[in-house]
């Protein structure tokens, strides 16, 4: 094992807005080149330590049934872990067979931990030498929008994950943010930067000043 400074840890480790480098790895779909295959999409990469481990059983499971809504969204999804391909087969067939829905989404599978080094995916405090349990969403410009790393015991909650995406989505097509616990097609907030002038000019329909800087108005609609 190589000894890293904290600094160097940290620098690793993708942050918000950093570029996802592209990566060429084993998978259950084959040799798996992340550029190539993420395309023009917007991407869920999350990671494992191990496979044949509980919680991640239960949350393959989760992404396989919720994929049809992923897919609605335009994004991709993704699995890693440590393990070899065939070993990813095995859990599979228990994924199937425990949450009764097959593996519809490729795993990396990552045995020599390029990937999970590459990504900044094992944090010395947590271990050594295994994968965090971490999830990041991409945009198509291959940048990373959200990044989450959870404790071994608890299992990860993707419905948030869809709601994160909705409001990255909306939120990159206008000047609005969402607030606190936002669901889609709820009020959201005018951007600070917009003036009254020019927030008069993209919601002609008006809003509702609570302060100066929070300003809320119906969902916009998106014209096709």
């Amino acid at each position: 094992m190589v000894d890293r400074t904290d600094e160097e840890v940290a620098k690793c480790r993708s942050k918000l807005l950093d570029t996802v480098p592209d990566f060429t790895q084993d998978s259950t779909i084959g040799p798996f080149s992340f550029y190539e295959w993420a395309g023009s999409d917007w991407v869920v990469l999350f990671s494992h330590p191990r496979d044949f481990t509980p919680v991640c059983t239960t949350e393959l499971g989760a992404v396989a049934r919720l994929k049809p809504e992923f897919d609605k969204r335009g994004v991709k999804v993704v699995g890693l872990s440590v393990d070899p391909v065939d070993r990813h087969q095995d859990w599979a067939v228990d994924i199937e067979r425990t949450q009764g829905v097959a593996l519809n989404f490729p795993l990396i599978a990552d045995q020599d931990r390029r990937i999970a080094n590459l990504l900044g995916l094992i944090h010395p405090n947590a271990s050594d030498t295994a994968t965090v349990r971490s999830v990041f969403i991409i945009d198509p410009a291959r940048k990373v929008r959200l990044t989450l790393t959870y404790p071994a015991s608890t299992g990860r909650n993707f419905e948030e994950i869809l709601r994160t995406i909705d409001s990255l989505q909306l939120t990159d097509r206008h000047k609005v943010a969402t607030p606190a616990d936002w669901k889609q097609g709820e009020d959201v907030i005018i951007s600070p930067s917009l003036s009254d002038e020019a927030a008069s000019t993209l919601f002609p329909k008006g809003w509702t000043t609570h302060t100066p800087y929070l300003r809320t108005v119906a969902q916009p609609e998106d014209v096709d």
